[in-house]
């Protein structure tokens, strides 16, 4: 097998465990119907997809084999985003919805090795912007924007 078709079956393998990992989960939950939608019927939908697109990917790997080199692991972003996640499940009701967001998208932001100084805290204001637009004034969700942790 070659070196870009090891990759390919390697990125399908970790679309169906995460995938499955997801529907698996979800699955504890009410399903109800495509009319009557339960709180598991989405989350169960998105993981099968993902699984279904992961069997594509490594389909794609074995059948269409291309030579290149796998590359080194990018440990930098991975602990970044990892940890971006993170501080957000952690601080997001003791901070508000605005400045989790905004920490792990600038966390997140500075995975990719060529977002500049002044181009991350651009990056995670906007994307803070576009969330409190989306969640709170489109959605109308009832998030605090800031928690208790400041003061508010």
């Amino acid at each position: 097998m070659q070196q870009r078709a090891i990759r390919d079956v390697l990125a399908g393998l970790i679309f169906v465990a995460f995938g499955a990992a997801f529907a698996i989960t979800a699955a504890s939950y009410e399903v109800g119907s495509a009319l009557r939608m339960g709180p598991g019927y989405f989350p169960i939908m998105v993981g099968g997809l993902t699984v279904f697109f992961g069997v594509l990917v490594i389909a794609k790997g074995i059948l269409v084999g291309e030579s290149g080199e796998v590359g080194e692991i990018p440990w930098r972003a991975i602990a970044l985003v990892l940890g971006a996640v993170l501080f957000f499940g952690f601080t997001v009701r003791g901070l508000g919805l605005v400045p989790a967001i905004f920490v792990t998208a600038l966390m997140s932001s500075f995975a990719s090795r060529t977002t500049t100084l002044k181009a991350g805290p651009l990056i995670a204001a906007g994307l803070t912007i576009l969330c409190v637009l989306v969640f709170v004034v489109a959605l109308r969700l009832r998030l605090p924007l800031f928690g208790p942790w400041l003061g508010a």
